[in-house]
């Protein structure tokens, strides 16, 4: 990718985001943290009254934590122990809970306003970290929060509408619009793979870009309550084709696909390296990765969008086996993610946004990849 195609590609996605203030975009951050971490205290207060050091084991037992929901245990205690806001003896004991300090902004929803998230999203969070407790026991489903009535209107304002995701689907249009301008002179149909499509929240911005041109679109998910959405509301595109795939078992074979793009799922396997290996390989000749990722760790998504991470008895966490063994940590970072391109033999040739875009501090980056034959 030449300079001036990078800058064109930036400006594109700097474009979509305009009209957005993002001078308060860390402070902002930083409460909305604060949020999550005053939420995890409030459920985890009940098993640390009286100031005896308890385990984890012991912690879990008294709390009625659900199996499944262990690791997002140890993430609460650990964060709030860095903080220095519970007492730890290496980790290993806690206790000592003290009050969480206050965010800057009082209010949930000034915080959420001010990082351009919608109404339905401050009170998907606030329902969520009403209900922490209730979430680490199983007795309340993430589910039952951001999809209520099978409503999706919560989770398209969680993966699309808000300035961050309206710049990296800038982003990833014009990344993926050039793919197929470049690939079309000797491809009809330009076959394109979207891994893990969900709600559809960078579909619905890819999708006017790509009308018109010579493509085949799978969307792809694991679900068949998010393909059987996506028909009806993407039923205008007849070059659409609907699949369930799981990225974790059956990607496609060898050389089937000219562009593969993964927006917010790829974290979501077992081992992101060996992942992005077999991606690689489904890739044709100067075949094209496209990847959103979050790169950094949010408090108030561990208490609530991360409930959705937890496996179902007998199945199996994310990252277990990769660079994020051992850790309970979902995300990469941003280094990781680079470092696990390059082994793959997909080193990025592009990553946005920069460190001089405002909307950086969020943590969420886009990461282009080409294959060299």
């Amino acid at each position: 990718m030449t300079t001036d195609e990078a800058l064109d590609i930036a400006g594109r996605a700097a474009a979509a985001v305009a009209d957005f203030d993002a001078r308060h975009c860390l402070s902002a951050r930083d409460d909305l943290d604060l949020f999550g971490l005053r939420a995890m205290a409030d459920a985890l207060r009940p098993a640390l009254s009286g100031g005896a050091a308890r385990t984890e084991d012991e912690i879990a037992a008294a709390l009625a934590v659900a199996p499944r929901h262990r690791w997002l245990l140890r993430r609460w205690l650990g964060l709030l122990a860095a903080r220095g806001w519970l007492d730890h003896e290496d980790g290993r004991t806690f206790s000592s809970l003290r009050q969480v300090a206050a965010p800057n902004r009082a209010q949930l929803d000034r915080v959420c306003a001010d990082l351009g998230f919608s109404p339905q999203l401050a009170r998907f969070f606030a329902a969520a970290n009403r209900h922490a407790l209730d979430l680490l026991r199983d007795r309340v489903l993430a589910q039952e929060l951001l999809f209520p009535d099978a409503d999706l209107l919560t989770a398209e304002a969680a993966y699309r509408d808000n300035p961050v995701n309206r710049y990296l689907n800038a982003a990833a249009g014009a990344v993926v619009g050039r793919a197929v301008a470049d690939l079309a002179t000797d491809r009809h149909p330009v076959c394109i793979l979207e891994l893990g499509a969900g709600v559809g929240g960078t579909t619905a911005d890819l999708l006017p870009v790509l009308d018109g041109l010579p493509v085949e679109y799978h969307f792809t998910d694991v679900s068949a309550f998010f393909l059987d959405a996506a028909r009806a509301r993407f039923s205008h595109y007849p070059w659409l084709r609907f699949d369930l795939l799981d990225l974790n078992a059956d990607l496609p074979p060898r050389r089937s696909f000219d562009i593969i793009l993964a927006a917010n799922v790829l974290h979501n396997a077992q081992h992101c390296g060996a992942t992005l290996a077999r991606l690689r390989e489904s890739l044709r000749p100067r075949g094209h990765l496209v990847v959103i990722e979050s790169c950094r760790e949010h408090c108030q998504l561990l208490t609530s969008m991360h409930f959705l991470m937890s496996p179902r008895p007998g199945g199996v966490r994310p990252g277990r086996d990769d660079v994020r063994a051992g850790t309970d940590r979902i995300f990469l970072t941003e280094t990781q993610w680079r470092a696990e391109l390059i082994a793959a033999d997909l080193p990025a040739r592009l990553v946005l946004p920069g460190p001089e875009q405002p909307l950086a501090a969020h943590g969420q980056r886009i990461f282009a990849a080409r294959t060299h034959r």
